[in-house]
């Protein structure tokens, strides 16, 4: 049998035509587009916006409050959100085609990935209380200074996902892919919670 290749991700969108740079927007200027490719969208307010069905592409989300915008059939193809308010996001209602997403700081309570296959992807610094990751493929996904606090984890894939600097986590290891995952002794608690066991 093959050793399973590590999965890799694109890179973060880092090139914005200076006519792409859209600075305090609201959801009323996104009308005039259906595509937006390498655009940098700097405070914007698209909270409770409805995006579904618009593609984006290369592009880079910077202290942007996007709370329960609408993303029924919405493309995110290698698109970065940093310093932004992602707050009950329904990530997994976004197309599948090309899915891939990076995340920095962001505030993404209640948000749900439930199904949505994204290997490798980078949650840094972020805020993922009551999220929801059931039946996601978030194998080789890395939470970098994570809360994950009461996050939903059923039928996950997390084979290789690195948690050493994640907290607040309970993972199931019989519901749940953990082959390979890294954590530290003390992040070992949230694995073993539901056998009861005092660890001194």
């Amino acid at each position: 049998m093959k050793p399973r290749r590590k999965t890799s991700i694109a890179r973060k969108p880092d090139y914005f035509p200076a006519e792409n740079v859209a600075e305090n927007w609201d959801a009323r200027l996104l009308l005039s587009h259906a595509e937006f490719d390498e655009y940098r969208f700097v405070n914007c307010d698209f909270s409770g916006a409805d995006l579904s069905h618009k593609r984006f592409a290369d592009c880079l989300f910077e202290r942007c409050n996007l709370s329960s915008a609408r993303l029924a059939g919405t493309a995110l193809q290698n698109v970065a959100f940093e310093d932004c308010k992602l707050l009950g996001l329904q990530f997994a209602a976004c197309r599948d085609m090309m899915f891939g997403v990076h995340f920095d700081n962001c505030q993404m309570r209640y948000a749900s990935f439930a199904g949505r296959k994204m290997p490798a992807t980078r949650f840094v610094r972020c805020t993922l209380d009551e999220a929801d990751l059931a039946d996601a493929d978030l194998s080789n996904a890395v939470f970098q200074d994570c809360s994950l606090a009461g996050a939903v984890f059923q039928n996950t894939v997390l084979v290789g996902a690195d948690f050493t600097s994640a907290t607040g986590f309970t993972l199931d290891p019989e519901t749940n892919q953990l082959l390979n995952a890294r954590f530290t002794l003390h992040g070992l608690l949230g694995v073993v919670a539901k056998y009861g066991l005092v660890v001194e």
